[in-house]
């Protein structure tokens, strides 16, 4: 399955460039993650049950393009590129141990912002998408955000938010 079957706003990546390295940062992190598959990775650790990785990039993604074409300040791109990567260091946090997902070596030692800015520079990614990726979550409170950092970031608490309400009902 090709990774626009996977993520299709990737496709709405108008830069050709931009596309390629999004894809190229993914299938870094599988690869060095050890996974043939993105769907049954669960999205968080946090909540049992979690639904999979995919629909929460998906979602998050899909929440901050609505919003980023509501306005004329935001680069779509960046933005696009940002959403689709914003968890990406969770394929590299994250391992399946005795049928059970669980922190990773690296994960004990690096959250996935970190891990995911770095596969983005790697990946020859701008600094704009780096931000994204780096400021998503909480670690984003130490350092400014860039516009697109600001929607993935929110849009990403929204997710997770309805996911860990859902769970508690």
């Amino acid at each position: 399955m090709e990774l626009e079957d996977i993520f299709p706003l990737i496709n709405k990546i108008k830069d050709e460039e931009i596309k390629g390295k999004v894809k190229k940062c993914i299938e870094m992190a599988m690869e060095r993650g050890n996974w043939k598959s993105l769907d049954e990775i669960p999205f968080t650790l946090l909540i049992e049950n979690a639904y999979s990785y995919v629909k929460h990039v998906n979602n998050v993604a899909k929440m901050a393009y609505e919003i980023g074409k509501l306005r004329d300040d935001i680069d779509l791109d960046s933005l696009i590129a940002g959403a689709i990567l914003h968890d990406v260091g969770k394929l590299l946090e994250y391992q399946k141990k005795d049928g059970k997902f669980v922190k990773s070596q690296l994960g004990k030692y690096l959250r996935h912002p970190a891990i995911g800015a770095a596969l983005a520079m790697e990946a020859g990614l701008d600094v704009k998408v780096v931000n994204i990726i780096a400021a998503h979550s909480k670690e984003g409170e130490l350092v400014e955000r860039c516009k697109e950092a600001i929607i993935v970031h929110h849009c990403d608490f929204i997710d997770f938010e309805i996911a860990r309400c859902k769970n508690d009902n």
